[in-house]
């Protein structure tokens, strides 16, 4: 089986995709912590709050069209991290009710765009959905998966689909590193108690 079939078989075993057709969004799984009858340990809204404090980069996780798509796929993603140097591994996490996520499975590949501190408006055009994302966004295809690297990122990591593990209601993707390179001048565009911050190291 290739790296993308195995993707794909990733989402068919969390939830089959009825094909022909488009592919569906995950359903979010009712996964608890605590019995219907408890507490819960956490409440959400404080859980965000605290957990906006610890500031991340940003990037856009971009894949090239799969066999029978119109074109790429991407989404905006805080929650991604390097993972292992030998072998040399990447990771992001992304929602179970992910529609984006399906396409990315089928390609197998995908690549990582780090973007830099004058980026803000092209992250905010890859949170939405429903849109063409890609609409006036100037990119290249990466050397390895073909997957657009968007001009002007700050770094870009071009990987294949290594694994995908379930973590609640997100998925990690495990991806490993094919190619990467840095080169764009900017400084990263960084996120910290929901906006966009600069990096201030005076």
């Amino acid at each position: 089986m290739g790296h993308a079939g195995a993707a794909a078989a990733a989402v068919r075993h969390l939830r089959p995709v009825p094909r022909p057709g488009p592919a569906q969004p995950l359903p979010r799984p009712e996964l608890r912590c605590v019995r219907e009858n408890e507490r819960a340990p956490v409440e959400q809204g404080e859980f965000r709050r605290v957990l906006g404090n610890f500031a991340s980069g940003v990037t856009v996780i971009t894949a090239p069209a799969a066999e029978g798509e119109a074109g790429p796929a991407g989404f905006a993603c805080q929650s991604f991290s390097s993972l292992s140097l030998d072998p040399p591994l990447v990771c992001f996490m992304v929602g179970r009710a992910s529609t984006t996520w399906p396409r990315i499975a089928r390609a197998g590949v995908f690549c990582v765009n780090v973007l830099g501190a004058g980026q803000s408006e092209l992250c905010r055009s890859f949170a939405v959905s429903g849109a063409d994302k890609f609409a006036g966004v100037a990119y290249e295809a990466a050397p390895v998966s073909g997957a657009p690297l968007l001009t002007g990122a700050v770094a870009w990591i071009d990987c294949t689909v290594h694994a995908v593990h379930t973590g609640g209601d997100h998925l990690i993707v495990v991806g490993r590193v094919d190619a990467l390179g840095a080169g764009g001048t900017d400084e990263p565009l960084l996120f910290h108690q929901g906006r966009f911050a600069g990096l201030d190291v005076g």
